[in-house]
């Protein structure tokens, strides 16, 4: 599971990176400022995402067994499609009832990040002294 999230983070990365220069150079002129905004919120929230998915790799190869990082790196993935996707559409569609599907992204993103949390109190002692 840890090769996934390390080529899912590496691809969000890449997406995200393209994304955040197409709204910098060819959205700029298209968008008000108040979407351009939008579009940037959701690029700036997918590249701190795709990073948490590299990290979610990292844990998983040192706690492959951990099924609350490995749900924490598929709701991480959930939040972007859901929370940046439904921004960069919002943007670029400006139907405001997108803006609906974006709290469920960021409750992903919270409960993916909450999950991290509970699964480092259970992280082994590895190496220490008692």
């Amino acid at each position: 599971m840890d090769r996934a999230f390390l080529l899912i983070g590496a691809l969000a990365g890449v997406v995200g990176v393209a994304l955040g220069a197409f709204g910098a150079h060819g959205l700029r002129a298209r968008l008000s400022p108040e979407m351009l905004a939008v579009f940037e919120t959701g690029v700036r929230y997918h590249l701190y995402h795709a990073l948490a998915l590299v990290a979610t790799a990292a844990v998983v190869a040192r706690l492959p067994s951990s099924r609350l990082v490995v749900a924490a790196g598929w709701l991480f993935l959930a939040g972007i499609i859901l929370f940046s996707g439904s921004l960069y559409l919002l943007a670029l569609t400006g139907v405001g009832g997108l803006g609906a599907i974006t709290p469920f992204g960021g409750v992903a993103f919270l409960l993916g990040w909450a999950l991290l949390a509970i699964a480092a109190t259970k992280w082994p002692a590895v190496g220490r002294q008692v």
